[in-house]
């Protein structure tokens, strides 16, 4: 028998480009439901019919994999561009439309689920979610605007409620039609942005 009649299969699919994109849909699907410290390599390749040693051929390790996943898997700024807006005093409605927007999209919200579920446990995935939100500032800061505290307060607000949302599923958050939700919580985001909360 050859050495290459005996050597191991390494599970290639047809071309780099499919076999990569099957590792990071299957990626993708594991990280959201499970969060990164809980999902494995190995799980990733068998979910992606894939041996794992090409994951590392394509990312290296289950880090890179990650922050792959987030930047290709994801459409948020296409969104986010949807939050600028002239009329500062309508910005609260703006940003709460577009954040909670990006939940109940799905081609959105996988990649959301991943970050806030991966957030508690990887430095690197908190710091994605920080990039994330980050993101939203220059849409909601006026020019010389210092007051970046206001829109992180916004943010966290809208955070904390999406994950009560998505993730805790608190009754009856989680089954409140969005433009109730949005209705509800533009004004108090609206506060937040104008800083009349206090």
């Amino acid at each position: 028998m050859t050495s290459t009649a005996r050597r191991r299969p390494t599970g290639r699919r047809a071309g780099d480009s499919g076999t990569r994109d099957a590792i990071l849909d299957a990626a993708l699907r594991l990280f959201a439901a499970q969060g990164f410290e809980a999902t494995s390599l190995r799980a990733i390749a068998a979910e992606a019919g894939v041996d794992a040693a090409l994951i590392r051929h394509f990312f290296g390790d289950k880090e890179s994999l990650f922050a792959t996943v987030v930047t290709d898997r994801t459409e948020y700024p296409a969104h986010l561009a949807t939050a600028t807006v002239a009329d500062r005093s309508t910005a609260g409605r703006a940003f709460t439309e577009t954040y909670l927007g990006l939940w109940e999209d799905p081609a959105t919200r996988p990649v959301l689920l991943a970050l806030v579920r991966s957030a508690t446990t990887s430095p690197r995935a908190a710091g994605m979610l920080r990039e994330f939100l980050g993101r939203l500032l220059p849409s909601l800061l006026g020019p010389g605007d210092e007051h970046v505290e206001r829109v992180v307060l916004a943010g966290s607000h809208l955070l904390g409620v999406a994950v009560a949302r998505h993730v805790v599923a608190v009754p009856p958050l989680a089954a409140l039609p969005l433009d109730v939700l949005v209705d509800e919580m533009a004004p108090t985001i609206q506060r937040y942005l104008d800083g009349t909360h206090r």
